[in-house]
């Protein structure tokens, strides 16, 4: 069984609360940043504000194609995607819309999550990178990758705060 990237960042939460509760938190930071905000990175070199909530977008859309195809093939492999790639362009892209996008992905793929029964969390999965996973394990990362990004918008929250004051 792999080991989950994102297991240091959830530890003992529970990952369907955190997935449940980061499209209000998104939203809050959002609001919390206002439009200047969102331009200012979160470490010197790294993604904007904006362009994290633009990957979280993008990467709820890799997410929800993810859960489908686990829940519809036995024994799926995950296909991987390069970010770097796909973020080439968030500069040029609205983050407050893709925090839109982000909250409405994440309540249908809720909606179809909770549908899943128990024994369909033990499901196995397989990913080319991390090797064998599970659906649980696909929710962890999901709810582990949020809070990592959260974290991240925190810290340029805190930061934009303290400079406008």
């Amino acid at each position: 069984m792999a080991t989950n990237p994102y297991a240091t960042q959830l530890g003992d939460g529970n990952p369907l609360d955190v997935i449940n509760q980061t499209p209000g938190k998104l939203n809050r930071c959002v609001q919390t940043l206002g439009s200047a905000g969102l331009k200012e990175p979160w470490a010197p070199g790294k993604w904007t504000a904006g362009q994290i909530i633009c990957h979280l977008a993008d990467t709820e859309i890799a997410f929800s194609f993810r859960i489908r195809q686990v829940l519809a093939e036995p024994h799926h492999i995950i296909q991987p995607f390069d970010q770097d790639a796909w973020s080439k362009g968030y500069s040029q892209l609205d983050p407050q819309l893709a925090a839109q996008v982000f909250a409405a992905l994440r309540g249908w793929n809720l909606a179809l999550i909770k549908t899943v029964s128990q024994e369909t969390f033990e499901k196995p999965v397989s990913h080319p990178e991390r090797g064998q996973m599970t659906f649980r394990t696909l929710l962890e990362t999901m709810a582990g990758h949020d809070l990592n990004h959260l974290r991240q918008l925190e810290t340029v929250a805190t930061a934009y705060s303290r400079r406008a004051i």
